[in-house]
């Protein structure tokens, strides 16, 4: 008999350790490590997209410091170095890649296969490479996908209504973002339905905002729309600058660029997909695996109008804009 219980002691002793190592591990993984890469450091008008997702986490139990570290990289706009930094993140051995817009999640999949990536605000993910469908992802990449193409047609249509005259918009991209070719297309298809020519103004870096500016006066189009990309976002101050001096309408993809003196925004909330995007690291932090997590689509949307800017402009914005905007600017 007491052989037999000696046995049993020790049965049961051998079947603990497992638990006991699994324990000491859970405990070890309280404190995860998260990589965030991003195309340019938080200013005064991006400051409320990284403070969203940061209240999401909170929201979800996940504080800065206590069970979570953040490691920031930024490109500072210099699309060449998004890949050594997303290579640094993996060498740090984060336990997941928060990846801003197009390029750094392009770079954050070239980097890695394994380690889980939550992308936000990708323009047509599907179309990149990046999923292999919006409901079934496959890969290790999930998150919040863009309507770019979607809303640069609509920023058309409402240009249109709001300026009915309008035949001729330049149209300031940034074509170093392969996500912008896709929007590029939509864009002029819907455009010619509405009898409106696009005019292309391509910019890569910093250095081609002049020339761009240039070519915009000497061909002197009606409005001037820019779309969504860092680099843009980046350089809003100079573009709502020149449309002014120019005196050209111009219609932008981001609130905070008419909250700088642009006439229009029209956009999907940006801080929303932030803070929707603390939802997919809660999730594959607590064992979810991103292949099994659809890819989500805005459902929030702004207009934004500045009635200033439009009386500067001599302009009248039609009663049925101001009424569907969500910010009238007086």
């Amino acid at each position: 008999m007491r052989l037999i219980g000696l046995a049993v002691i020790l049965t049961l002793g051998l079947s603990l350790v497992p638990l006991a190592v699994e324990a000491q591990e859970y405990k070890a993984r309280e404190v995860y490590r998260i990589g965030y890469l991003g195309n340019f450091a938080p200013n005064a008008g991006s400051l409320r997209n990284t403070e969203a997702f940061r209240q999401g986490l909170r929201e979800l139990g996940w504080v800065e410091g206590r069970n979570m570290l953040i490691e920031w990289r930024y490109s500072e706009g210099r699309a060449e170095r998004l890949s050594d930094l997303a290579a640094e993140l993996v060498r740090l051995k984060v336990d997941l890649i928060v990846a801003s817009a197009a390029l750094a999640t392009l770079a954050a999949k070239q980097a890695t296969t394994t380690i889980p990536i939550v992308t936000i605000a990708v323009s047509d993910p599907v179309g990149l490479g990046l999923v292999a469908s919006l409901a079934r992802p496959g890969g290790n990449i999930t998150g919040t996908a863009s309507l770019f193409p979607e809303l640069a047609a609509k920023r058309v249509e409402l240009l249109k209504e709001t300026l009915p005259g309008v035949s001729r918009v330049a149209v300031l991209w940034n074509v170093a973002n392969p996500g912008n070719a896709i929007i590029w297309k939509e864009m002029q298809i819907f455009a010619r339905r509405l009898g409106v020519t696009l005019q292309s103004r391509e910019v890569r870096g910093p250095e081609d905002f002049e020339g761009a500016f240039a070519a915009m006066t000497r061909q002197r189009p009606h409005a001037l729309m820019a779309l969504e990309d860092p680099l843009i976002f980046q350089h809003q101050t100079s573009i709502v600058d020149f449309a002014a001096k120019s005196r050209l309408p111009a219609m932008y993809p981001f609130r905070e660029s008419v909250a700088a003196g642009g006439l229009m925004a029209y956009s999907a909330s940006l801080p929303e997909m932030f803070r929707r995007s603390a939802n997919f690291v809660d999730k594959i932090l607590k064992g979810a695996k991103p292949a099994d997590l659809p890819v989500e689509q805005p459902t929030k949307f702004e207009l934004v109008i500045n009635l200033q800017t439009a009386t500067a402009l001599g302009l009248t914005i039609p009663q049925s804009m101001l009424g569907r905007a969500d910010q009238v600017i007086e």
